[in-house]
């Protein structure tokens, strides 16, 4: 899990980037806005919202669909920090080759409850086009209690502000793990294909993704100052060490058995 620093620094690109947010908001609120889970930190599957599409009520459980997730806490009404949140994320994803639907799922959750299904709607239209796409989220939006919740859980703060009628929010993408644990938090203004693959295998736990994916996980590491993978040296050696030995002892045993068989 991306420790409380990074979420520190997610937190504070975000809450000062939506000049109209921040406007009238004293420090002490800004502080406020960062991403930080806790220890063990899981989403409540079973709250529920309202599809935006569909217009219909659905849980978290029933959008992850037994999938990792990629969540983006979003304000439908943002136009500066959201709908490049949104579009970067979108084309990210479409980069990792992953199936959408099979190996993850996309899901935006409103932050502000008094935006409704058309808002989200209108947000998706206006950033990724009208046309249905296989990379399109599932957005949806959820009465104050569900939104606290959820946000609670992950440690996710924001903060409304009254005098602007808006939100100032972090910028974070978080990927929750098929059961709702956060396993990862990520900035989605800097997401890339094949970090964000990596980060989707793991935390799939070896349910997507293939062989060459799961070693490629084995040197690779998360670094949460940078959010991307980088090689981990050690594990590098480690394997290499390994497979330096377990080559050489089939060699000996190749010549073991070569100078049985030349002196029978």
């Amino acid at each position: 899990m991306a420790g409380a620093l990074a979420g520190a620094l997610l937190g504070a690109l975000a809450g000062l980037s939506p000049t109209p947010a921040a406007a009238r908001l004293v420090q002490a609120d800004l502080a406020r806005v960062a991403v930080a889970p806790p220890p063990g930190a899981r989403a409540r599957l079973d709250l529920a919202f309202t599809d935006a599409d569909e217009e219909r009520s659905t849980t978290l459980a029933e959008a992850a669909g037994g999938r990792p997730v990629l969540l983006l806490p979003v304000d439908y009404s943002c136009g500066n920090v959201c709908d490049p949140m949104l579009s970067l994320s979108a084309a990210a994803l479409q980069a990792t080759g992953l199936a959408a639907g099979r190996d993850y799922a996309f899901v935006l959750v409103g932050l502000d409850p008094r935006d409704d299904a058309a808002a989200a709607r209108r947000m998706l239209s206006e950033t990724l086009g009208p046309a249905p796409s296989p990379t399109r989220p599932q957005a949806l939006v959820g009465s104050t209690d569900t939104v606290a919740a959820l946000t609670g859980a992950l440690g996710y703060g924001f903060v409304p502000d009254p005098n602007t009628d808006s939100i100032a929010h972090p910028a974070a993408a978080i990927l929750l793990t098929p059961e709702g644990r956060v396993a990862r938090v990520l900035s989605p203004l800097a997401l890339n294909g094949r970090d964000l693959r990596l980060a989707l295998i793991e935390a799939g736990e070896g349910r997507t993704g293939t062989l060459g994916d799961r070693l490629a996980l084995l040197c690779y590491g998360f670094d949460a100052a940078t959010g991307v993978y980088t090689p981990l040296v050690r594990r590098i050696l480690a394997v290499a060490g390994a497979a330096t030995v377990l080559g050489i002892a089939l060699l000996v045993l190749l010549l073991a058995r070569a100078g049985r068989v030349r002196t029978t």
